[in-house]
């Protein structure tokens, strides 16, 4: 098991190995997102709290996952495009993730035991879950995929 989150690689949406690593430092939201989610609006929530925080340190990834409703069957084409022209993202995307199960990836296994979920649930409950993470890695925070994007700006100003 995965004891930090900078130990792990993820493959961005382009397919290249990408060290966690490299985000030591830097404040970071990561979501597991779908194109065909209720919360798919989200995307221009996070998008703007890129945009507003980017400069300050905080960094958000974006993990299409495909095991909720089968709401993200597109390709990493398909996604990439998706967001950037019905959102605007301009956020790290990375290749889709299972975020639950045997095959989950080493990432979310890490973010699932570091912050259960209520009554200590670790599984994920559906898309848009997020996690925020201080500039030294420790999970401070687990949001539910009702919570909006805007709804985290003063945790995230704290850790900024």
């Amino acid at each position: 098991m995965t004891r930090s989150l900078y130990e792990t690689h993820v493959t961005d949406i382009l397919g290249n190995d990408v060290a966690m690593e490299r985000y030591r430092g830097k404040v970071l939201l990561i979501v597991n997102v779908a194109s065909r989610c209720g919360f798919t609006p989200q995307y221009e929530g996070l998008q703007a709290l890129y945009q507003r925080y980017a400069g300050r340190g905080l960094e958000i990834l974006g993990f299409p996952c495909n095991q909720f409703g089968a709401q993200e069957p597109g390709s990493a084409t398909e996604i990439q495009d998706f967001c950037t022209t019905s959102f605007g993202v301009q956020f790290p995307l990375f290749a889709k993730i299972d975020v639950n199960g045997s095959a989950a990836h080493p990432l979310y296994q890490f973010l699932k035991s570091a912050h259960p979920g209520l009554l200590g649930t670790e599984s994920i409950k559906w898309n848009f879950t997020k996690f925020l993470a201080d500039r030294d890695g420790n999970v401070v925070e687990r949001y539910a995929p009702t919570s909006t994007p805007e709804s985290l700006a003063n945790d995230i100003e704290k850790l900024l």
